[in-house]
């Protein structure tokens, strides 16, 4: 027995030996190198069963303690991921495929595909070339690096940002549809932080974007959202901060030259130039020209001698530099069977005009948890933003308005300066600003989706989702008393606005993975979908309160009149939709679509509606053939997509009769005389209430339906070191819902929505990107352009006359939608006989402007209107540079359309006084022709019109064409090799420039006289900013 005892302790105390040196972990070295043995730096070696990690230094060597029979993981941003198991304690080789473009994974809707697999025009972002940026709208970073996307900003706080895919196809509301982390959204992008998106995939045509079915007419953006990570726990911070120039739009009259300007418009209509403020000395010369001697100023600009003369630059005045901040932090972790992700973001931007400004506090949290040995999955993802920003307006429309003469604030430097007689009724900016800092927009938002991932059988999964993006705004707008010059509001009151909406989503899929005998791979797709949407807002009011103390103004402290309203809506979508993918051998592609949606806004005829598509790949470079000739083909991709998407942005009651109660007898107020029926024109009614009807039914209103054609081809060359995509699209919308104006024989109410247009969209969009690279220097250079074109081929004949042309042989059939349709100028008469010598036409002298006989008739008409050309631009295009150099990176992006044309409207303030009398203009009209001036452009100056020179013509069409230097951008990441010292995982540092260079065509007869024309007509200025940051992960 004692034998026994000892041969069995023997025995355990072997095993527990063995147990020791197996679990014996060793420093295990190695070397990561790209497919060309070039080191990279910076890859993370993970092990993946305890979550130990480290990065590769410079030269792409790493050591990590590990056992053997343990596994390796080694991960990069932008290469395909590996695992190598440890065998023995030999050093491990790794090589990593940079070049992963084609196995990358995108989302297509309600699924993910390799991109090699893709069949439709589907664009990928690269988010690390725009994630630095500082922005309230994650949109408006994408402006010019997405082929076929047309972006367009401003430079407001809040980041505006108008998108539109492949151009303009419909006649209605041409904004894509968003799906964020599965959940369907057209609301503005400014309420998601952009450090929190991990991806974003825009589906341009209709074989991609069907799936989508009634909403995909005009392109789909899918944003995915970043998740916890399996392995150790993470930490990224990201802070930055940055001022914004502020950039003046135009350059505006100061007091003297405001004053010379109406000297020498009295003197060009030949009336006394002595009436308002001014006073003039002045002489004529020996051949009988006023000539100005002296601007006389008064003093005081009004009787009461409250106001003294002053010379404000009002620009100025609402102007400053401006501060843009962000912050960030993530936080990832991960288990064997769950993972989870928490972040929070705040953003902080002030506007360069002084009182706007857009701030957002925002958290999100995404966990899921595997049950059932991995079979069952439950997970959430809900975030929550509270978005803040000013409600100004138009405050910079004030600045070009009022005069400059006109103090800032009274002599007591309290009270406010503001018009006199003589003077336009424009208020003082400044009071805006002040007297609006309390009334702010809040937002807050709750967005996000519980899920159900089922693995039923090996091969196929169901999914369930139920998700909500739910909405609150509210503003109490306090406006109070003020005195202004003549202008005034002797009662204080205040409105307060109540808005909620919401969006619930429920969705339930099947899909299904089947292999045929390694050569035929299906994925099968079906799914069913119930969207319910509802909106609310309620307002109220009260006048005279005896204090203006913020928190004395609440309604029930007003005295004064009450005043209130409200409304509601909602809509639900039913759909059932299914997808087939089949790739044979990595060399044929097909996909077939097909959804079924019905719509509670559509007429009950034809509520549902079917929306199919297919697309088709082939892979020539997976061909023998094509591989033994062409070797340096890594890639060659035909593709062709055939699809029909539909459209329902309408109001929600467009397919019912509407009526609305009007109540009084004196409804001069509305402008269809409400239902107090006015019958003898008095104004006052016979009747003392009643109800209107406001729309007429329409049962047969049915789906707008967009078919579309598209031909693409992908390749890429030497290993993708040249890479790139060119597609030809084509896009036909058909029955396309409008609102005729109100026809009279139909009787009151008489409008109601039609499927009565027609049009056509073609295009194309290229994209060519090269890589390349030493051990220690790598480079990217991408250029993409896109142009397309429209075209109207139907219209119903009683709303023809609301688009351009003359209704009757001129119309916009067949033309592009922003055809441009007036006058052509020609020029100025400089002397009497080119008056005399040219066609009859009522105001014209020296000075004026010409305006060219068309139809050669000897007069001057509304018959002389022609096409004057098209705004859209012929092509935009993007060119992104990016170099590393060691630890050190750098990255330009360069942005600009050409051939657009644009109505500079500002030049009715530049080029005219006649238009606006009683304000401000820009200093182009100092240089106007005159008798002293003869070679001027600009016509001579005038209070009267009467050459009608307000009349649409090519003098306000200029070119739109641009070229931008958008960012700049230069980093440097620190050794891991010195931050595993102080336990850091990476450090990296920028400074980042934006909008720091703007080409514009600047001459010929089209040139462009403002100062951007990406924001023409004085709008929003878009500011050069400089921003400095960090991005440190633990």
């Amino acid at each position: 027995m004692n034998q026994m005892k000892k041969i069995v302790f023997t025995l355990c105390c072997c095993s527990l030996l063995t147990s020791i040196v197996c679990a014996q972990e060793s420093a295990i070295k190695g070397r990561v190198t790209d497919t060309n043995g070039i080191p990279l730096e910076a890859v993370t070696v993970a092990v993946t069963e305890t979550g130990a990690s480290t990065m590769t230094g410079g030269d792409g060597a790493f050591v990590i303690n590990a056992s053997v029979g343990q596994t390796l993981r080694f991960s990069l941003v932008g290469a395909e991921a590996k695992t190598v198991a440890i065998v023995d304690t030999r050093p491990v080789d790794v090589q990593l495929d940079i070049n992963f473009d084609l196995e990358e994974v995108v989302v297509t809707g309600y699924q993910t595909q390799r991109k090699a697999d893709l069949t439709g025009a589907v664009s990928v972002v690269k988010m690390d070339e725009v994630t630095t940026q500082p922005t309230g709208n994650i949109m408006k970073t994408l402006q010019g690096r997405v082929p076929g996307t047309f972006i367009t900003t401003s430079g407001s706080p809040d980041g505006a940002a108008d998108v539109r895919i492949r151009g303009i196809g419909t006649l209605g509301n041409s904004n894509p549809l968003y799906i964020i982390d599965g959940m369907p959204s057209t609301k503005s992008m400014n309420e998601i932080a952009t450090l929190d998106i991990e991806s974003i995939q825009i589906l341009k045509d209709a074989s991609s974007a069907s799936i989508y079915g009634s909403r995909a007419a005009n392109g789909v953006i899918i944003i995915t959202t970043k998740k916890g990570q399996r392995g150790s726990t993470k930490v990224e911070a990201r802070i930055s901060s940055g001022i914004k120039n502020y950039a003046k739009s135009l350059e505006w009259l100061d007091t003297e030259q405001r004053g010379y300007v109406q000297w020498q418009a009295a003197r060009n209509d030949g009336t006394d130039p002595n009436f308002g403020v001014y006073g003039f000395e002045d002489h004529q010369d020996a051949q009988g020209n006023w000539v100005l001697d002296r601007v006389i100023i008064p003093e005081f600009i009004d009787a009461a001698k409250t106001m003294r003369a002053a010379n404000t630059d009002w620009v100025d005045e609402v102007g400053r530099n401006a501060v843009i901040q962000n912050y960030n932090l993530n936080l990832s972790t991960g288990g064997e069977n769950s993972k989870a992700l928490f972040s929070l973001d705040y953003f902080d931007s002030d506007g360069t005009v002084r009182g706007t400004y857009f701030d957002r506090l925002s958290a999100r949290i995404n966990s899921d948890f595997s049950l059932l040995k991995g079979r069952l999955t439950l997970g959430e993802n809900f975030s929550i933003t509270k978005a803040t920003h000013d409600v100004l307006g138009s405050t910079l429309g004030v600045t070009r308005n009022i005069q400059p003469i006109v103090p800032v604030h009274t002599v007591d430097g309290v009270g406010w300066g503001g018009p006199v007689a003589g003077m336009s009724d424009r208020q003082n900016p400044v009071r805006l600003i002040e007297d609006n800092k309390q009334n702010n927009n809040h937002m807050l938002r709750l967005f996000g989706d519980v899920f159900l991932d089922l693995q039923l059988l090996e091969n196929l999964k169901f999914r369930s989702m139920l998700g909500m993006d739910y909405s609150f705004s509210w503003q109490r707008n306090m406006q109070k008393t003020y005195t202004s010059g003549f202008m005034s509001e002797p009662t204080a009151s205040l409105v307060n606005y109540n808005n909620r909406w919401g969006n619930y989503v429920w969705n339930n899929t099947l899909t299904y993975k089947l292999d045929l005998k390694d050569k035929h791979h299906f994925d099968f797709l079906a799914g069913q979908e119930l969207i319910s949407y509802y909106s609310e807002n309620l307002q109220a009011g009260r006048r005279e309160f005896t204090s203006e103390d913020p928190d004395y103004m609440y309604l029930d402290a007003g005295e004064g009149a009450q005043t209130n309203s409200g409304s509601a809506t909602e809509y639900r979508l039913l759909s059932y939709f299914g997808k087939i993918n089949y790739n044979f051998a990595d060399k044929y592609l097909a996909s077939v679509t097909t959804r079924y949606d019905g719509s509670s806004r559509f007429g009950s005829n034809n509520p549902f509606g079917l929306f199919p598509a297919f697309s088709l790949g082939w892979r020539i470079s997976e061909e023998d053939f094509f591989k033994s000739s062409l070797s340096f083909v890594s890639d060659f991709k035909l593709r062709f997509g055939w699809g029909q998407t539909g459209n329902q942005e309408i109001g929600d009651f467009a397919s019912y009769g509407m009526y609305e109660a009007r109540y009084g007898t004196n409804p001069t107020w509305d402008p269809d005389n409400g239902t107090a029926y006015d019958i003898n024109g008095t104004g006052t009614g016979t009747l003392p209430s009643g109800y209107r009807r406001i729309q007429q039914s329409n049962p047969n209103l049915r789906w707008e339906t967009a078919t579309q054609n598209n031909f693409g081809v992908d390749f890429g060359l030497f290993g993708q070191r040249i890479s790139g995509s060119f597609d030809y699209f084509t896009k036909n919308t058909d029955d396309i819902l409008i609102q005729p104006p109100f026809i009279a024989t139909l009787g009151e109410g008489g409008n109601r929505w039609v499927n009565g247009a027609s049009m056509t969209n073609k295009g194309y969009e290229f994209l060519l990107t090269y890589a390349n690279g030493t051990e220690k220097l790598r480079y990217t250079i991408t250029g993409n352009l896109a142009g397309y074109r429209n075209k109207v081929t139907k219209l119903p004949e009683d709303v023809i006359n609301s688009y351009p042309g003359n209704g009757v042989d001129q119309t916009i059939l067949g033309r592009p939608l922003n055809s441009l349709f007036g006058y052509v100028a020609d020029g100025l008469f400089r002397t009497p006989e080119d008056v005399t010598d040219h066609a009859t036409q009522i105001g014209s002298g020296v000075g004026r402007i010409r305006y060219v006989d068309v139809n050669g008739n000897g007069t001057i008409s509304d018959e002389d209107r022609t096409w004057l050309g098209v705004a859209d631009p012929k092509f935009v295009y993007g060119i992104n540079f990016s170099i590393s150099y060691k630890r050190w990176d750098a990255g330009m992006f360069w942005n600009g359309l050409y051939g657009g044309l644009v109505n500079n409207g500002a030049k009715g303030y530049t080029d005219f006084i006649s238009f606006f009398g009683g304000e401000n203009y820009g200093t182009r009209v100092l240089g106007a022709w005159s008798p002293q001036n003869p070679d001027s452009d600009i016509p001579a100056l005038s209070f009267n019109d009467l050459n009608d020179e307000k009349r649409f013509s090519t003098y306000f069409i200029e070119s739109a064409s641009y070229f931008k230097l958008r960012t700049l951008e230069v980093g440097y990441t620190v050794s891991p090799t010195a931050l595993q010292r102080i336990g850091l995982q990476g450090v990296r540092v920028f400074a980042l420039g934006e909008n720091l260079v703007t080409f514009k065509k600047g001459w010929g007869e089209n040139r462009y006289t403002g100062v951007d024309p990406e924001t023409p007509n004085s709008g929003y200025p878009i500011p050069f900013s400089l921003t400095f940051g960090t991005t440190i992960s633990f």
